[in-house]
C-alpha cells in the first residue's frame, strides 16, 4: 500500500544511519536476554522432584481454553475481573499487531499470514478490531492503575513481616502497557495523517478509537513532525515490548508466560492428595530416605511453576478461613515467598545458593498446621496454583523430622494404637447400635465374617465415639431401615478413614490403617458403601483403591425418595428459616451441592435460605485436617464466624451434613451466646424428624 512516509525499515536517522540496523538489533538482543532469564528459571524446575501431569490430554486442553483463554474465575471478583478480561483479550487481538511490527522494521512490505486474505479484506477486517482493542486495553489500564494506586482493595496489602507491597510494579507494568498501546496507535495515527495530507487514499482508523483520535490531533502537522512521530513511536513501541518481555520473568507478572502451562498441567481431580513421590510405589514407601518436603528442590517441578504462576491477587488468601480468624497463614504468601526464595537461591548472575530448611526460614511451623485443607484458595485461584498439596507434603517433612504440635500428638498415638483418635477401645465403636436395638427395635448388622451385607454404612470415628454424633449414626441407620436397605456396619473391624491422618502428613500411618479398612470393607461382601461423614466419604473415593462406589447419605436419601420408598411430612418449625452449610469435603472437593438443597427442599413446607457464602464459597467451620485436636493461634473461631452469617442471612436453623461440621457449629452457637435463638441439625437428622414413619 502506497504511503507517505518512509518506513522504519528504508528510513535513515539524520540521512545517514539505517534504522533497518536498529530494527535488527533490538529483536536479536531482547531475544537474547530473555532466552537467558528463562533458561536461569528454568534451573529450579529442572532440579525440582518428578511430578506426572501428562495424562487426559484432551481434558487439560479443556481447562486451557476455559480458564486461561475464556478467563472463566476472572469475574468472581467482577471489576478486577473485567478489567483482566478486557487487558487480556487486547493482549491476545494485539500479539498479530506486536508481531507484525517487530517485522515491518526489516521489510515494510511484510504482512501477517492470513491477513492478505480476499485481497486484504481479512486484514481491513483485524485492524478494526486491533484500534478498539488497543483503545480498550488503554481505558483498563487507567481505570486499573487508579483503582490499584489510590483504591488499594485490602487483599493487595502486605504484612510488614511478608516484605514490601507490589503496587509499584503492578504499576509499572501498566504503564508499560499503556505505552504499547498509545505508542502503536501514534505509528498508525502518523501514517494516516500524512496520507490525508498528501491525498492519498488509505485505510482509516476505526472510529473513535484511540488511533482516530491520535489521527484528529495530528491532521495538519507537516510531513517532517509526522515522519518523526512516525519512526519514534516505531522505536517506543519495539524498545517497550522487548523490555517488557524480559521485565515479565523478573517478578510477579511472570504469570504472563507461565499462566497458560499452569493451566494445562493443573491437579484434574478435587479432593486427591499426591502421593509422597511420584513413581514411587505405596508399598516401597519405607524404603524412601526421606518423607515430604523440607528443602526447596523437595517440591516437584509443577509447584515450582505454581510459585511463578502466581499473579499476587490476593483472592485465595481474601477466601482463606484460616486467613480470616487471624490464624499465621496467608496462602497467597505460601507462594510468594517461596518464589522469592527461587529467585534468591537461583540467582540471574553467579552461582546457585544451596538450600536451608524451608521450615524456620521462609515457613514456620504453626503456618503450615493452620490449614484445614478445605480448598477455599485453590477453588478461588483463577490460575489453578495448587495449595493443599504442598501443605501436606511440608506437614510430611515435620512429621518425618519429628516436629508435631504437641496437642496433635496423642489423637496421632491413639490412632495407631486404637484406630481411632480418641483412643478408646474398638469393641465400642458399634455400643451406639445396642441403644438402637433395645430402644426402637431397629438392629445393625455387624458385618464380617459370619454376616454380609448389600450396603456397608461406614460409620468412622466421630460418628462412633462422640456422643452428640452418634445420634447422626442413628438417625442414618433409622433412615436406611425405613427405605429397605439392607445394610451393616463393620464394627470392631472398621478403624478410622484415615482422611485427616493423611492431610496432617502421617502417610504410613494412613496407610495402615487404609490397608485394615480396604480388607475389611472386601470381606464384607458389600456391593456400596454409605457413610454420612463428607471426610470419610472423600477418603474412600479419593484415597483407597478398588472399592465398590461409595455414596453420601444425602444422595442415598435423594434417590429414596425420587423412587418413593420414604415420604416426607411437614414438622411443626413454627416458621423456622433453615441454612443449608456446605461441608467443604462433600461441596468444593466433591461437587455435591444441589442434592443436598433438594432433599431439604422435599420436605413439605420448609423455607431454606442460602448463606452469602455457599456452594463453592462456603467458609470452613475449621474441622478438617485432625483440626478438632489442635490448639491453634486464632483471634476468633471460624465455626463463630459461620454462625454469624447465617445470623445475618436470618436463618434460625443450620443444616449440616457433616460430623465436623456439627461438632464446630454448635459450639460456636454456644460460644457466641445464641443458644436458644439458633440450632444446628445434621441433613439426615432432618429427614428422620420429617420421615413419615
Amino acid at each position: 500500500m502506497e504511503s507517505a512516509l518512509i518506513s522504519p525499515a528504508k528510513f535513515f536517522l539524520f540521512g545517514l544511519f539505517p534504522t533497518a540496523i536498529l530494527s535488527f538489533l533490538i529483536p536479536v538482543i531482547g531475544i537474547t536476554v530473555f532466552v537467558y532469564i528463562i533458561v536461569k528459571r528454568l534451573a529450579p524446575i529442572i532440579l525440582a522432584n518428578p511430578d506426572f501431569r501428562f495424562d487426559r490430554i484432551p481434558e487439560r486442553v479443556k481447562r486451557v481454553l476455559v480458564l486461561w483463554l475464556a478467563q472463566y474465575k476472572q469475574p468472581r471478583y467482577m471489576l478486577a475481573g473485567v478489567l483482566h478480561i478486557l487487558i487480556f483479550a487486547g493482549f491476545i487481538v494485539l500479539s498479530i499487531r506486536s508481531i507484525s511490527l517487530v517485522v515491518l522494521g526489516l521489510s515494510e512490505t511484510f504482512v501477517f499470514p492470513g491477513l492478505g486474505l480476499f485481497d486484504g479484506a481479512i486484514g481491513h477486517i483485524y485492524n478494526v478490531f486491533k484500534d478498539y482493542a488497543a483503545t480498550m486495553v488503554l481505558i483498563a489500564c487507567l481505570i486499573a492503575g487508579v483503582r490499584r494506586g489510590y483504591f488499594k482493595p485490602a487483599r493487595y496489602s502486605v504484612p510488614e513481616k511478608y516484605g514490601k507491597d507490589h503496587t509499584g510494579e503492578a504499576v509499572f507494568v501498566l504503564g508499560l502497557i499503556s505505552l504499547l498501546m498509545i505508542s502503536e496507535s501514534l505509528f498508525e495515527a502518523a501514517a494516516v495523517a500524512a496520507n490525508q495530507g498528501e491525498g492519498i487514499a488509505g485505510e482509516t482508523p476505526a472510529p473513535l478509537s484511540l488511533a482516530w483520535f491520535l489521527t484528529l490531533m495530528l491532521t495538519g502537522a507537516s510531513q517532517s513532525s509526522l515522519q518523526g512521530v512516525h519512526i519514534v513511536s516505531y522505536y517506543i513501541h519495539d524498545l517497550t515490548f522487548f523490555f517488557f518481555l524480559c521485565f515479565l520473568p523478573l517478578g510477579k507478572h511472570f504469570h504472563v508466560i507461565t499462566s497458560i502451562l499452569n493451566v494445562f498441567f493443573m491437579k484434574l481431580d478435587k479432593g486427591t492428595i499426591k502421593p509422597v513421590k511420584w513413581g514411587v510405589d505405596d508399598s516401597k514407601l519405607d524404603e524412601l530416605e526421606s518423607f515430604g518436603v523440607k528443602k526447596f528442590e523437595d517440591f516437584t517441578w509443577k509447584n515450582v511453576l505454581d510459585f511463578y504462576s502466581c499473579a499476587d491477587c490476593g483472592r485465595c488468601s481474601d477466601q482463606c478461613p484460616a486467613n480470616a480468624v487471624g490464624r499465621p497463614l496467608s496462602p497467597r504468601f505460601i507462594t510468594i515467598k517461596a518464589r522469592d526464595y527461587a529467585f534468591k537461591n537461583y540467582p540471574l548472575k553467579g552461582n546457585f545458593i544451596k538450600s536451608d530448611s524451608l521450615i524456620g526460614t521462609i515457613y514456620d511451623e504453626d503456618e503450615i498446621w493452620s490449614c484445614t485443607t478445605c480448598g477455599a484458595c485453590e477453588e478461588e485461584c483463577p490460575l489453578a496454583i495448587e495449595y493443599i498439596d504442598k501443605i501436606v507434603d511440608l506437614r510430611r517433612g515435620m512429621v518425618d523430622e519429628g516436629t508435631v504440635p504437641q496437642s496433635l500428638q496423642k489423637p496421632l498415638k491413639a490412632l495407631e494404637k486404637r484406630g481411632n483418635p480418641y483412643g478408646k477401645m474398638e469393641k465400642k465403636r458399634a455400643e451406639w447400635t445396642t441403644v438402637l436395638k433395645k430402644e426402637e427395635e431397629i438392629e445393625v448388622k455387624i458385618v464380617g465374617q459370619k454376616e454380609t451385607t448389600d450396603t456397608l454404612y461406614f460409620v468412622d470415628s466421630i460418628t462412633s465415639y462422640d456422643d452428640r454424633i452418634q445420634e447422626i449414626g442413628k438417625a442414618t441407620a433409622r433412615v436406611l431401615n425405613a427405605g429397605g436397605v439392607d445394610f451393616g456396619i463393620l464394627g470392631p473391624a472398621e478403624k478410622d478413614s484415615g482422611h485427616e491422618v493423611r492431610r496432617f502428613g502421617e502417610e504410613m500411618l494412613f496407610m495402615d490403617l487404609k490397608e485394615q479398612n480396604t480388607e475389611a470393607i472386601l470381606g464384607s461382601g458389600a456391593k456400596q458403601i454409605v457413610t454420612a461423614d463428607p471426610h470419610a466419604y472423600n477418603a474412600l473415593k479419593k484415597d483407597y483403591k478398588d472399592l465398590p462406589p461409595v455414596e453420601h447419605i444425602c444422595e442415598t436419601i435423594h434417590r429414596m425418595i425420587k423412587d418413593g420408598k420414604i415420604k416426607l411430612q411437614a414438622g411443626d418449625d413454627n416458621g423456622a428459616v433453615y441454612a443449608y452449610h456446605d461441608p467443604c469435603y462433600l461441596g468444593r472437593h466433591n461437587e455435591v451441592y444441589d442434592i443436598p438443597r433438594d432433599v431439604i427442599d422435599s420436605i413439605p413446607g420448609i423455607k431454606r435460605i442460602d448463606m452469602d457464602k455457599c456452594r463453592d464459597r462456603s467458609f470452613c467451620c475449621g474441622g478438617g485436617g485432625l483440626m478438632l485436636f489442635y490448639e491453634p493461634i486464632e483471634e476468633k473461631r471460624m465455626g463463630q464466624i459461620r454462625v454469624e452469617m447465617a445470623r445475618e442471612a436470618g436463618a434460625d436453623v443450620i443444616v449440616t451434613s457433616c460430623p465436623f461440621c456439627m461438632v464446630n457449629i454448635e459450639d460456636a452457637i454456644k460460644t457466641s451466646g445464641l443458644e436458644g435463638k439458633m440450632t444446628a441439625i445434621d441433613i439426615v437428622e432432618l429427614i428422620d424428624r420429617h420421615m413419615v414413619k
